[in-house]
């Protein structure tokens, strides 16, 4: 486990639009942008190896992006290279974090001053959901897939931990980017439970009738 101590106070961030990464998950990427490229090669040569995955989200007006304030950081923890130069990375979350500023300097990519402060509970064990109705949650999550063509390993699904269920579907959904903030900044995991399975609701009656979410 990472220690909470040796948490840095300025990290690369990486905006990428719908990349959701979250505490004790995994999420593979393909860093190919040569200011990624560089992002890459300069968390490689740190103790800590971490990177800020975070939303961009839209100003008003539509005249330009921002960042928002909370983020999850991954450490690199596998790394390979193809032939033409691109890296295929594997970041594990570590804790959320609270964007402070950017940093301002000449590198080609964004580091900013975080906050850890207030996301403790990212470094503990792994999170229960004591009122997951798993059964009826999978019910509905099969009618979801069904809408959407998509197809699990239904197996796993019915053995998977709480946690990992939960957080694994959250980061796999194609949700909206808000919604997908919405999830990350979930206080807990039965709140994170809480808003997918509202996400999902509104989903199947945003595509269909509302008996597809009631039956």
């Amino acid at each position: 486990m990472f220690p909470a101590a040796d948490l840095p106070d300025t990290i690369p961030v990486f905006p990428l639009p719908g990349a959701l990464l979250l505490p004790r998950a995994r999420l593979p990427l393909h860093i190919f942008e040569p200011r990624y490229l560089a992002m890459l090669d300069d968390t490689l040569k740190t103790s800590h190896r971490l990177i800020g995955m975070v939303q961009p989200m839209e100003t008003p007006g539509g005249t330009g992006k921002s960042l928002h304030r909370i983020g999850c950081a991954g450490r690199v923890t596998g790394f390979s290279e193809t032939e033409d130069g691109r890296y295929m990375i594997t970041l594990s979350g570590i804790s959320r974090f609270r964007l402070e500023r950017e940093v301002p300097g000449f590198s080609p990519y964004i580091k900013a001053d975080v906050s850890w402060a207030g996301f403790e509970q990212d470094f503990g064990a792994a999170e229960k959901d004591d009122g997951f109705d798993r059964a009826g949650f999978l019910a509905l999550l099969g009618r979801y897939f069904a809408a959407r063509d998509l197809s699990t390993d239904w197996d796993a699904m019915r053995e998977a931990e709480d946690e990992l269920l939960i957080n694994s579907l959250s980061m796999l959904c194609p949700f909206e980017n808000e919604d997908k903030q919405a999830l990350l900044e979930a206080p807990s995991l039965r709140t994170r439970r809480e808003t997918l399975v509202t996400l999902i609701e509104f989903a199947l009656r945003s595509g269909g009738s509302e008996e597809e979410v009631m039956q």
